[in-house]
């Protein structure tokens, strides 16, 4: 039996998801909603299903079993609680917000309702990241450098603090999510700074130039992830954890693997397919193969949510 699966926002993201779900023969697609009604209608007519402008309209009308929710940060809100509500899983893409407040309460909604979540974190699927745990699995860990610097996407909303909640939230969510992951441990304290003023030349432009976080973990790992959209031609984006003797390095060009100064050669894990995983906890009801469920995701959030904080205030923040 095929799962019905509907499309909340058909851009750049959704279309990933759409091109490796149209290989699957067990989906079908019955929704496609975007406010733009031609890209709507361009994905319905690609792929299939009835386009709509309204998700309201869309969940009223149309049968589904699961929405992927691929809408820009600031829109993120009623669309889950209408999932919820109907009993729709959800795979949402991240970040799940731009304010603590509203990301608890959709937390506290989807326990309650039973719906199966699963957001978009796909670093921790990768071959690398997998293989990366598995050698951290018996180490003692120190601690993490993690980066993503390098330029400015072009969408409008990006540049604007209360639609992305800054680069931290919205692109640098990964590295913080993968630091997460790989030393396996919520945080217990962050301290972040921030610049700006280098990019008077940009319009409707008021998030970070640059900022540094460091972070403590319950398991005492500590943590600094730097961000900055200021880079032009040049980009570091890759997480750094450091053992006694050990360097584990997911992203960029240095080797996986460096043990005592040199390379360690070894056979990188088959990475996971994030949509294979969803749709069969989706179809059979298992969603312990999921490695971010929203619950996971909002300790995610509350690191970045309190580095915003500490920007501002200047102060450490207990998490």
């Amino acid at each position: 039996m095929s799962a019905k699966v509907a499309f909340i926002g058909t851009g750049g993201i959704a279309g990933a998801h759409l091109n490796n779900l149209k290989t699957f023969e067990d989906v079908e697609f019955v929704a496609m909603c975007d406010v733009v009604e031609e890209k709507a209608k361009a994905r319905a007519d690609e792929f299939g299903g009835k386009p709509f402008t309204d998700y309201k309209e869309m969940f009223d009308k149309v049968d589904m079993d699961a929405v992927y929710i691929c809408t820009p940060p600031f829109a993120h809100g009623e669309q889950e609680s209408i999932a919820c509500h109907k009993g729709v899983h959800m795979f949402i893409e991240k970040p799940i917000g731009v304010t603590w407040e509203q990301a608890v309460i959709i937390n506290d909604m989807i326990e309650k309702s039973g719906v199966i979540s699963s957001v978009g974190y796909h670093w921790r699927y990768g071959g690398n990241a997998q293989t990366a745990l598995s050698v951290l699995e018996d180490e003692i860990i120190l601690g993490s450098l993690g980066y993503w610097m390098g330029g400015m996407p072009g969408v409008h909303w990006w540049r604007v603090r209360a639609e992305s909640g800054g680069q931290h939230v919205e692109q640098t969510t990964h590295i913080f999510d993968l630091c997460r992951f790989l030393v396996g441990s919520n945080a217990v304290l962050v301290h972040g700074v921030a610049n700006s003023g280098g990019m008077t030349d940009v319009p409707d432009y008021d998030v970070d130039d640059i900022s540094m976080v460091n972070i403590v973990f319950e398991n005492g790992v500590v943590a600094n992830i730097a961000s900055s959209c200021a880079m032009k031609g040049w980009g570091r984006v890759q997480l750094e954890v450091f053992c006694h003797g050990l360097v584990i390095t997911v992203g960029g060009n240095a080797p996986l693997v460096n043990r005592e100064g040199k390379a360690e050669e070894m056979e990188t894990k088959p990475s996971l397919d994030r949509d294979r995983v969803f749709i069969d906890a989706v179809k059979s009801g298992d969603d312990s193969k999921i490695l971010s469920p929203y619950s996971d995701a909002l300790e995610t959030h509350k690191i970045t949510m309190a580095a915003s904080k500490s920007f501002m205030t200047g102060k450490a923040v207990d998490v």
